[in-house]
């Protein structure tokens, strides 16, 4: 991930980074003397069961003795649509920018094969193709569906969709499983094999808050937490209100805080002499959280508020919720210390 195309800081964490008959209503070509045949009937939608493959894979030009290779065989790991087009026809001149836009907004869950009649005429002629342009669309090695015509673009896009689903939906699900991983990773401690995989979110999707927000925890976890803070000023606005990212912010100033609160031994040696130095437990706490240390500081504050729930006007109540908010209501200790809080609340 480079700098020049991702705000986010420096390459060393990026990564390899989402029935019937159709429906014409468009001019077409006759050739062979014929009336336009009818489309192949099609079967159910089908999405795309692979990752997406590169760009440049996804437009061909196809031949006779290539079309095994680039239609039959490829669509059985995506949808193929066929262009059956001639250099003469006017209407496939009309056509073929708008069928080469579409498939290139799907983002690889559809290929594009070209086909020139003129060069390659058995084919259309054993699928019954009698006037062009001829779009078929095959899956799982058979046609399932197709439409005849320079049809407009929102007639386009609607028939690729009703193949392989909107644009961007593989690479939705994609990103999330990515993100799971990266979690689990960054769980486990393992932090540079999660920054690598929250950089190639990144890569593909500069505005995901999960993953810019998983980088700075990746960051913070490497003891970069000016490179984190860096990052966060760098952020647009509308991804510093998402929650994921109020939780580092709030994590980085937690971190700043505890920088200014003194040597944790000798807080440490306040408490011993005085258990009732609320003060000398809350900053030991604040320090204990920063360090990782969840469950001593949240025991730290829970005994504060077991003695006192008036001091700092219930502050330590305040400082807990707020940890509960950077640790995440699924950290082992934010349910232990929820659980705990409770009890004292209610009981």
């Amino acid at each position: 991930m480079s700098d020049t195309n991702n705000p986010y800081g420096g390459s060393q964490y990026g990564g390899g980074s989402y029935g019937g008959q159709s429906y014409g209503g468009g001019t077409s070509v006759s050739y062979g003397g014929s009336p336009a045949a009818p489309a192949p009937a099609a079967a159910a939608p089908v999405a795309a069961a692979s990752a997406p493959a590169p760009v440049g894979d996804v437009i061909v030009d196809t031949t006779t003795a290539g079309f095994t290779r680039d239609v039959l065989e490829e669509s059985r790991i995506r949808p193929v649509l066929v262009d059956f087009w001639a250099p003469w026809c006017g209407p496939c001149k009309q056509l073929t920018p708008v069928i080469e836009k579409v498939v290139n907004d799907a983002g690889g869950a559809v290929r594009l094969a070209k086909m020139n009649i003129d060069d390659h005429p058995s084919i259309p002629g054993q699928l019954g193709i009698q006037s062009i342009p001829a779009v078929i669309a095959f899956v799982d090695g058979r046609p399932v569906d197709g439409f005849m015509g320079a049809v407009p673009e929102s007639q386009v896009r609607e028939f690729v969709e009703k193949l392989a689903g909107p644009p961007g939906a593989d690479q939705a699900a994609e990103i999330e499983a990515v993100l799971s991983e990266a979690e689990g990773l960054l769980a486990a401690g393992q932090v540079q094999e999660a920054a690598q995989l929250y950089g190639a979110v990144l890569q593909a999707d500069q505005e995901n808050a999960k993953a810019a927000a998983g980088m700075m925890q990746c960051l913070i976890a490497l003891g970069e937490t000016a490179r984190a803070s860096q990052m966060l000023a760098s952020l647009p606005e509308e991804m510093v209100n998402d929650p994921a990212i109020q939780a580092v912010k709030t994590k980085l100033e937690q971190i700043e805080e505890a920088r200014k609160l003194g040597d944790p031994v000798a807080l440490e040696q306040a408490i011993s002499a005085n258990p009732d130095d609320h003060e000398a437990r809350m900053n030991l706490a604040k320090i204990l959280n920063v360090q990782g240390e969840r469950e001593a500081a949240a025991e730290h504050l829970l005994t504060i508020m077991r003695k006192d729930r008036t001091f700092d006007e219930d502050g330590a109540r305040r400082q807990l919720l707020q940890f509960f908010e950077v640790w995440g209501p699924k950290d082992p200790a934010t349910i232990s210390a929820r659980r705990r809080l409770s009890s004292i609340l209610f009981s």
